[in-house]
């Protein structure tokens, strides 16, 4: 392969140590090793390589998408009969292509458990960009690392345009929340998940939060500051540390669902392990059926709380960007123009007189 100047130690040397760095990379970067690993063997510097590129990411997210991402260039890479690191502009614009009419990875309904087929819809715009951005930001790291440097193959692949004043996820109103939380309070069908549900989904909702950082914070991480109940957050997007305060309502609903407990995953499964995010997935979804509400992932909590903030009359701009862990303004400010977008249309005005009209005219 390419380059044997990109890295000074390749993964057999690392194993040499009495402490194996390794030990220490995050649960992204293990995952991603390790399927690495079984592809291309030890002698080949890509599993250690892609694994502390992926490490080397500030948040928990950013590890989660682009490992994802570099999941989908390295299949094709491989595919295509060529190293993932030397892929050149020609193969690296075709992957562009490819992620345009590619059917994505789906589970096989009724199939064993974890298969996949490829069956499922085109990558969207945004896992189109995200993947790009993976593979780009791959090769940037290569460069750091590299005694000579390596070239980007992907500087000039053209990117999907996202528009940022864009969503897909629907919106509830405050009066679809208020019925939403009641729904899995009182009408989750395991009874005894209710108080796990209830309580995530107040936190999630009235504290802004990523569902990511959510399910990475243990009990241990409650605590109380200057008269307030806080949540102390360790993995937030783009790295550093913030407390977050707890209102009242969720916090009750915290302490009823942990009943005494000290320690551990805030949000655990029945044998105390971490809850992931696909059965918070699930449960929203299970939720939103029973409710009669659109489908929609956990990060549509935090969109409704934004825009929930935004539409009080005390609002103020500044303080929801705080809270919502937004760095720039104009972030914040995208969750009111798309609901604005709605609140707003002319053409509302336009049927009413149409309508008016119709009914004259029929009368």
């Amino acid at each position: 392969m390419p380059g044997s100047k990109v890295a000074r130690s390749p993964r057999a040397t690392l194993a040499t140590f009495r402490h194996d760095p390794r030990d220490l990379w995050p649960e992204h970067a293990r995952k991603l090793y390790d399927h690495l690993l079984a592809l291309y063997g030890e002698e080949d510097m890509l599993p250690t390589l892609a694994a502390s590129w992926i490490a080397h990411q500030r948040s928990v997210n950013t590890q989660k998408s682009y490992a994802r991402g570099f999941h989908a260039f390295e299949e094709f890479a491989r595919d295509h009969g060529t190293h993932p690191m030397a892929v050149q502009f020609g193969l690296a614009d075709t992957f562009r292509m490819y992620l345009e009419t590619t059917p994505t990875w789906v589970r096989v309904k009724g199939g064993r458990r974890g298969e996949m087929a490829r069956t499922g819809k085109p990558y969207s715009d945004a896992s189109r960009k995200n993947a790009l951005s993976a593979a780009s930001s791959f090769f940037v790291y290569l460069n750091k690392v590299s005694d000579d440097g390596v070239k980007n193959p992907f500087d000039a692949v053209q990117r999907p345009y996202v528009d940022p004043d864009y969503s897909s996820t629907p919106g509830y109103t405050e009066a679809e929340w208020a019925r939403f939380l009641a729904v899995a309070r009182d009408e989750h069908r395991v009874a005894a998940y209710r108080k796990r549900a209830y309580a995530l989904l107040l936190v999630l909702y009235t504290c802004c939060l990523r569902i990511d950082s959510l399910l990475n914070a243990r009990v241990e991480d409650l605590g109380y500051d200057r008269g307030h109940r806080v949540l102390l957050l360790e993995k937030m997007k783009g790295g550093g540390r913030k407390k977050k305060p707890i209102p009242p309502v969720a916090w009750d609903a915290l302490q009823e669902y942990l009943d005494g407990r000290t320690d551990g995953w805030l949000f655990c499964t029945a044998t105390g392990g971490q809850l992931d995010e696909p059965a918070v997935w699930r449960l929203l979804q299970s939720l939103a059926r029973r409710a009669g509400l659109p489908l929609r992932g956990p990060h549509g909590t935090k969109v409704d709380a934004i825009t929930h903030a935004l539409s009080r009359p005390d609002a103020r701009p500044d303080k929801i960007q705080r809270w919502a862990d937004h760095k720039d303004s104009r972030t914040t400010q995208r969750y009111n123009q798309r609901k604005e977008l709605l609140d707003d249309s002319p053409g509302y005005g336009l049927g009413a007189d149409v309508a008016g009209a119709l009914d004259h005219g029929t009368t």
